[in-house]
């Protein structure tokens, strides 16, 4: 060997391995920011965009729907639980329900019972509708990375965004419309509708939604406040 030459081109570089796509719902990106941190820190691409169902589409055939332990019981006592979720399956035959936080608290809860809490969980069950339990969002995160490289690089299939089977009606609007607000989306915006009855009215009153609807503080108002009060510039 001269004196010029090195040992680079005789040293192989390491092969980089193939990482999955995850496409995340845009209101879950905004409200779980540090799951969509730890997945891209993870070396998974994230792509943002509006689903209709689920929160993390991870294949054609498989999405995730993550609910903390206090959304799953209080999505219970609202009684659309299992509508969402059915629809979820519909679109993706894998439909995940991840549940994130201490399983444990429903024993502390007084409005619901816990045995509505194992029996909502057995029913989804019988309906082939898997849950997956995490402690903190850095479980969910290893969860997902983990799922989406099984069905993308060991089943070779891809992240596909399904649109919903179903035709929109003026309570999907009224929806939709409130649900697109910073922060909001879906279970928050049905509580809202709930408590105002009409969109305007809510938006009227957005100052008593820390007061008025659960899961709403005035982190999220101050925000919807600036939303709707800032001058529109293009």
């Amino acid at each position: 060997m001269s004196g010029t030459e090195t040992l680079i081109p005789y040293i192989e570089e390491p092969k980089k391995e193939p990482q999955p796509t995850i496409i995340v719902d845009n209101h879950e990106a905004s409200s779980a920011s540090k799951i969509v941190k730890g997945l891209v820190e993870r070396g998974a691409a994230v792509k943002t965009h509006p689903l209709s169902k689920g929160d993390y589409i991870l294949s054609d055939r498989c999405a995730v729907e993550r609910k903390t332990v206090h959304d799953f019981v209080y999505t219970l006592t609202r009684r659309y639980l299992f509508d969402q979720l059915f629809g979820l399956k519909e679109l993706y035959p894998t439909a995940i329900v991840l549940l994130e936080g201490y399983l444990p608290i429903i024993y502390k809860f007084t409005r619901i019972n816990p045995s509505a809490v194992w029996g909502a969980m057995f029913a989804l069950a019988k309906q082939g509708i898997a849950l997956v339990h995490t402690t903190n969002y850095k479980g969910t995160v290893d969860f997902l990375y983990t799922a989406a490289k099984q069905e993308q690089i060991v089943e070779k299939r891809i992240p596909v965004v399904h649109a919903a089977k179903k035709t929109a009606t003026l309570a999907d609007a009224q929806l939709y419309l409130v649900a697109s607000l910073p922060n909001i989306g879906h279970e928050k915006a049905l509580a809202i509708l709930e408590s105002y009855q009409t969109p305007i009215n809510a938006l009227i009153n957005v100052d008593g939604w820390a007061k008025e609807v659960h899961g709403l503080g005035p982190v999220i108002s101050k925000k919807v406040k600036k939303v709707l009060n800032t001058p529109f510039k293009e």
